[in-house]
This record gives structure tokens, C-alpha cells and sequence, in this order.
């Protein structure tokens, strides 16, 4: 009770800071002109009662009609012809615009229409705004329910009528159907406007419709008295400071995206007509004058200055709340109390922070305030990288839903593949910023990995020591350490990158393939032999160094093996242990050497499959060759893991081995003697088209100049060695079919 009580002592003393910070901003932008009160067109949710950002609308296409109505010519027999989506709106019609160039109306200049159904007489203007190739060619201007006609009103002062209540139903500007809801009157316009002779055509159009993303409600545009913030001053930085990458986005694709809305940014609405949030600090005399001030007693204060009779009960506090996005903008900074105490050890200490981790849809709702916050409030940027993540969708692509169905319960999944399963299964399907196409087999992967690790350890705890054996495996702990150099600097890389996902295949591969199928099976003992201390020992810490690297993708199995590996004191914990660090040896053709070791290894399981010969079968293998093989330190463990019967190096092969090529080498296997040569022909013929055809693919890669430019010279000289190997394979195999 006593913790309960200090928590909510905490959270009150923090959310009273936060509020006090908001309304010192507020009063600040305001007293530099920044924030203002109109009158302009915002979005309005007439379902929630409350206008709201241009970022809260979301726009889906839709089937609609396309409505064309003849306003008759004042004056004249004549009539004008406008297309429309909404002819619930022409009650408040200003004036019909035409292109200024478009010969279909000079004639017109200086006329005016009628509005069908009430009669209000309006003029015909002209502005380059209007397309000639759209619809007729002509536009109606209704300035108070739409944003591109209240501009065009503003600018050829057009009169503004409202006809539309808060909740979307008409009002007695409309004249007609008032109290009906604006779809209703849609309908009911378009039925009349047929009935007198004003449709004259109704067609299918599809359009984009702004849809409120708290109450899915249709969009009206509204011209209303709101707050606004004035944003250009503020976005100028904040959209230098991601160009010249002071600001990285990852993944870049977004950085794009944000320069264009950062260029074409509007005003911004910040008063919401909602009973909940920051009230706003704006207080109104008898007179209408508005006083904004940090507590009432100050607006009083100040409104006293300008007349002394002014009391407390005088003062009306404005109704509206501040838009929520208003004090998330200054998280970076009011988390350490940085706006009431500018200068404390907190904010100097811990700001700017490093690296934000949120999602696309709210990167200009939130990433971009907060950059413009921290460089308006402390001069600086609050973090240096954005990553960016996906939405996790089903295996159709369909946004999870509980109207869908399609979300499954993640206690459930953690119940069945364990968190660490379903925590790397979401992960090898997550680039940043692209979405993920969750599946359960994801899920079955992770478990499967889980186990392997598990198994991994069982098997190396398994193993007995004896100080009288010894260690004959240095080659296969030199080449491990190298390897895992070599993948510590890739998965280092990908973080650097924020690549999370490719930096867990990176690890996974490293574990499932070089650490678990080649390394364990080189140094594994033979049934009922026992090791050498110094041999378990070094896997032992090569496993050691796998965990801290599986740690961030698989916290709870890595955690408690790490505890199981080794006796260690209760807060000597993995999460809190160093990063590995490279182990100190640099001999890198180790690693050529045991590729070629290996993949002489998987062509002999290969053939074993093909004719059908036991694993457990051992079997002769020639190489022809003028010279020591270059990968020979690993014959030993060629011998044991391909189960040979002997393994020869010479110049003359026996007559009844079947041949193959690996790379630059001619090899020889006894394996089906009963093999007539047409079957040999056909399969030699075969891999001969395969490698042509891997030939040309690297060839086309190596002769784009784009490529051989700009990618990493280490994957430029891999696909030359490529080549190499292949052209050396290809005469192989030709000297092979010859010889046949």
C-alpha cells in the first residue's frame, strides 16, 4: 500500500509537472506570435464534435456519383453546366468559376448563374485554378465546406455561407431540408434537382474521402474559430536537420516522405472540442479581449492592468483542450523536467538521447514536433536515430483485427513456441519500416531455434575431460574464432544499420550451420572417448560468446543457459555482461580454406544420396592434383565427416572412380561401378549447363558498372572468385565428358 501510495504521489507530481510545462509553452509561442486564434477551414469530425489535424485523417478511395447540374444564366436563356460529388452543397454556393482561357466561356465573362432550388443569384468569375480538362469545365465555389473554395473566396472575396450544424445536419442557411443529415440531403437534392430539370447526367467516380481516425466519420471541412500554431518557422529546421542526416531515418525510404510533408506543412490546429486534456490557458474578458496567461491568478493580473473593476468571476477560461500531440512534442524534453528546470543534471545529462524506435504512421504526428521542440526549446536535437517498424498484418496481408479475427493471442503463442520462439519468429521477418506478414510457421521456426540452442548445450555439457587426452582440434578452434570475427563485424554492421532482422539471420546461420553442423561435429568426441579440458574449455567460450550475441533476440533461454554453463554470482547476469569483443588471431584464409573443406564435404553426402550409399558407408576418395591441396589442414576432419575410407592426392586417379569437380579440383569417388556411361554422360552434361548457365549470371553482374562501382570491394572480389571457380569447373567438366 505504502509503494502504491508513493507510485500515485510519483505519477501526480510528474503529471502536474507536465501540465504546468505545456501551459509554459503555450504562453511562450503565443507571446512570440507563433500561436494564434482564427477564423479557417479545419477538418471536422461531426461524430466526435471536434476538429482535427490534417495527420488525423486518413483517405481511402471510394465509389461515388458524379453529379452534373445546369444553373441557368441570369437574364438570358442560357445555362452553365457544373460537375459534382456533393450537391447537398449548393445552397451554399458563392459563385461558378470558370479558366480564365477556356473559349467555351468568354461570353460569360461578367454574368451571373442562378443556384437552383433556392434562386440565390451569384456571379461567374475566373481563376487559373480551374481545370478546363475535368468534369465541364467549370467550378462551383462553396467557400465554407471546402478548403480550395474558401481559398478561391478569400481571394475574390467571396461571400461565405455555413450550411452545415456541428453535427453534420443542414442548418437554416440551407433553406431547404433543414435538421437532415448531409448524406440524407444528398439524396433528397439530387432527387429534386432531377424532378425540376437540373440533372442532366449522374455518373460512377471514384475519389478520395478523408475519414476521421478516432470515429471513422466522414471529414467535413468547417470553417471555425481555432487555435493554431504557425509552422513554417518551425519545420525549416527540423527539415534541414534530416537532410543533412543530423537526423537519420531508418529506414531511408521515409526520409523522403518527410521532406515532402516538412515542405508542404500547414498551420497547425491545436484546440480540440473534447472533454479531456490540457485545458487551454487562453482566458476572455466582458469585452472578447483575450488574455493568455500561465494561471488565471496572472490573467487576472494582467487584465486588471487594463481595467481595474475586472474579478475573478469576470475571467472565462477558454473550453477547448490543447490537441494531444501538444505535450507528446516535448517528451524528450519534459521526461527530465527540462522545460521547469532547464538546466537541471537530468536534462544535461541524458538529453539529446540516441535512438527513437516508434512506427511510420506517426512520424509526422510526433518525430517531426518533437525535432522541431527540441530545437525550439533547447537548441538541439532530442535524438540522432529514428527507427522505423512495420505494421504485423496476417499471411494475406490483411491489418490485424479483432473485426477480422486474424490477431492471434500472444500469451497463447508464448504457451506453445515459448517467448524466446515467438520473439525471433516475428524478428526473421521484420526489415524496418516494411510491414510483417505474420505466419505461425515463424513461430515453429523460433521454437526449432530455441531447441537447437538447447541441444547445442546438452551436448557440449555432455562431454567428458581427461588431462590425459589431447587436443587435436587447434585448426577447428582457430577457424570457429575467425568465423565468428567475421559475423561479430557483419551483425555489427546490420546494427549500425539498424538492421535487426538480417543481424539475427546473421546469428543464426552463424549458430545452426558453422557453430552446430561443421564445429561440434569436427571436435565432438567419439562415442565413450573422452576430451581434453583445454578442447571444452574453448567451446565453452565460443558458446559463452554466441549467447551475448543471441541475447537481445532470445533474452530468457540465452539468460538461463549462461547460468547453467558456468558458476556464477546471482546479479552476474548475461544482460549486464560486455558485448564480445573479436578474438585476437587475423588469419582470414583459414576461411577459404574450410569453405572448400566443407563443400567438398556437402558434394560427397550429395553423391552418397544420389546412389542411394549409407552415411554410415565409408568410401575412397581421389584427388588429382600436382600439389598439396590448399585446404589439407582440414583432412582430418574431411576423413571423419564424409566418412572416407581412404584419401589420396596423386596425378594418375583410378579408372573405375567416378569423377566430379569442386572449384579448381578434379575428384574421384568409388561409388556406383554398375553406372553405364550414357547415365555418367547425362549427369556430367547436366551440371556442365547448370554452371554455364551460374557463369553468365556472375559475368552480367561483373560487366555492370553500377555494380562493380559502387558495391563493397570485398563482394566485388567474391563474384570474381565466383567466376574463376565456375570457368575452372566448366573445363573440368568438359575434359570429364571427353574422356567419357
Amino acid at each position: 500500500l505504502g509503494a502504491s501510495c508513493d507510485w500515485n504521489r510519483t505519477r501526480f507530481t510528474m503529471e502536474e509537472k507536465l501540465s504546468t510545462s505545456v501551459t509554459k509553452i503555450f504562453v511562450e509561442l503565443y507571446e512570440k506570435g507563433l500561436i494564434y486564434r482564427g477564423e479557417r477551414m479545419v477538418n471536422w469530425d461531426p461524430v466526435g464534435l471536434t476538429a482535427v489535424s490534417d495527420e488525423e485523417v486518413f483517405h481511402k478511395e471510394v465509389n461515388s456519383k458524379l453529379y452534373h447540374i445546369r444553373y441557368a444564366v441570369e437574364g438570358s436563356d442560357e445555362s452553365i453546366t457544373i460537375a459534382t460529388v456533393r450537391p447537398e452543397t449548393i445552397m451554399g454556393d458563392s459563385a461558378i468559376c470558370v479558366h480564365p482561357q477556356d473559349e467555351r466561356y468568354q461570353h460569360l465573362k461578367g454574368k451571373k448563374a442562378i443556384v437552383p432550388l433556392i434562386g440565390r443569384v451569384i456571379p461567374i468569375i475566373e481563376d487559373e485554378y480551374v481545370s478546363m480538362e475535368f468534369g465541364t469545365g467549370c467550378l462551383k465555389v462553396t467557400p465554407a465546406h471546402d478548403i480550395n473554395d474558401f481559398e478561391l473566396g478569400q481571394k475574390h472575396k467571396l461571400e461565405t455561407i455555413d450550411i452545415f450544424n456541428e453535427d453534420g445536419t443542414l442548418n437554416e442557411q440551407a433553406q431547404i431540408y433543414i435538421g437532415e443529415d448531409r448524406f440524407k440531403a444528398r439524396k433528397l437534392v439530387a432527387a429534386q434537382l432531377e424532378q425540376e430539370g437540373h440533372l442532366l447526367q449522374v455518373e460512377e467516380y471514384k475519389n478520395n474521402v478523408g475519414y476521421s481516425e478516432r470515429t471513422n466519420a466522414v471529414i467535413e471541412p468547417r470553417l471555425s474559430k481555432q487555435w493554431f500554431v504557425s509552422m513554417k518557422d518551425l519545420a525549416a529546421p527540423a527539415l534541414q536537420v534530416v537532410k543533412d542526416d543530423q537526423v537519420k531515418l531508418h529506414p531511408a525510404k521515409f526520409k523522403n516522405m518527410y521532406s515532402v510533408w516538412m515542405e508542404n506543412i500547414r498551420d497547425w490546429c491545436i484546440s480540440r472540442q473534447l472533454w479531456w486534456g490540457h485545458r487551454i490557458p487562453a482566458y476572455y474578458l466582458p469585452n472578447g479581449t483575450i488574455i493568455v496567461a500561465e494561471t488565471i491568478d496572472q490573467a487576472l493580473k494582467q487584465a486588471q492592468e487594463q481595467d481595474n473593476n475586472i474579478t475573478l468571476s469576470d475571467l472565462k477560461q477558454d473550453q477547448d483542450v490543447l490537441d494531444t500531440w501538444f505535450s507528446s512534442w516535448l517528451w524528450p524534453i519534459s521526461v527530465f523536467d527540462g522545460i521547469l528546470a532547464p538546466d537541471n543534471e537530468d536534462i544535461n545529462y541524458y538529453y539529446p538521447t540516441r535512438d527513437l524506435v516508434t512506427a511510420p504512421e506517426i512520424l509526422f504526428f510526433w518525430v517531426a514536433r518533437m525535432i522541431m521542440a527540441g530545437q525550439q526549446f533547447r537548441g538541439e536535437i532530442p535524438f540522432k536515430d529514428v527507427y522505423l517498424t512495420g505494421i504485423v498484418r496476417d499471411k494475406k496481408g490483411r491489418k490485424m483485427s479483432k473485426q477480422l479475427g486474424n490477431s492471434p493471442d500472444p500469451l497463447a503463442l508464448i504457451q506453445d513456441y515459448g517467448a524466446d520462439g515467438v520473439r525471433t519468429g516475428m524478428l526473421f521477418s521484420s526489415p524496418a519500416g516494411n510491414d510483417l506478414l505474420f505466419d505461425i510457421k515463424l513461430c515453429e521456426q523460433g521454437r526449432n531455434f530455441s531447441n537447437k540452442i538447447w541441444n547445442a548445450f546438452r551436448l557440449i555439457q555432455s562431454w567428458e575431460t581427461s588431462d590425459e587426452a589431447e587436443n587435436k582440434h587447434d585448426i577447428a578452434i582457430t577457424w570457429i574464432k575467425a568465423r565468428f570475427n567475421e559475423v561479430l563485424e557483419e551483425i555489427e554492421d546490420h546494427f549500425r544499420k539498424f538492421r535487426i532482422s538480417d543481424a539475427l539471420m546473421s546469428i543464426y546461420k552463424f549458430f545452426w550451420e558453422d557453430f552446430c553442423a561443421w564445429y561440434l561435429e569436427m571436435v565432438k568426441p567419439a562415442f565413450g572417448t573422452k576430451m581434453s579440458s583445454e578442447l571444452k574449455t574453448e567451446s565453452i567460450i565460443m558458446f559463452e560468446q554466441i549467447l551475448k550475441v543471441l541475447h537481445p533476440f532470445m533474452p530468457f533461454i540465452t539468460e538461463e543457459i549462461w547460468h547453467l554453463l558456468s558458476d556464477r554470482a546471482e546479479q552476474e547476469c548475461i544482460i549486464v555482461a560486455a558485448w564480445p569483443e573479436k578474438f585476437a588471431q587475423a588469419n582470414k584464409k583459414i576461411l577459404t580454406d574450410a569453405q572448400e573443406a566443407f563443400q567438398l564435404i556437402t558434394q560427397l553426402r550429395n553423391l552418397r544420396n544420389q546412389h542411394h550409399v549409407s552415411p554410415k558407408e565409408e568410401i575412397p576418395l581421389y584427388v588429382k592434383s600436382d600439389t598439396e591441396l590448399s585446404f589439407q589442414d582440414f583432412n582430418p576432419y574431411l576423413i571423419k565427416l564424409a566418412k572416407l575410407s581412404s584419401f589420396e592426392v596423386g596425378q594418375t586417379p583410378p579408372e573405375a572412380y567416378q569423377q566430379f569437380a569442386l572449384g579448381k579440383y578434379e575428384c574421384y569417388i568409388e561409388l556406383a561401378k554398375d553406372e553405364d556411361p550414357a547415365t555418367q554422360k547425362q549427369k556430367l552434361e547436366e551440371e556442365l549447363a547448370y554452371t554455364k548457365g551460374f557463369l553468365n549470371a556472375v559475368q552480367k553482374k561483373l560487366s555492370n558498372e553500377r555494380f562493380v562501382s559502387n558495391a563493397p570491394a570485398q563482394v566485388v572480389e567474391k563474384e570474381r572468385k565466383k567466376k574463376e571457380d565456375a570457368e575452372q569447373k566448366i573445363k573440368i567438366l568438359i575434359e570429364s565428358l571427353a574422356d567419357l
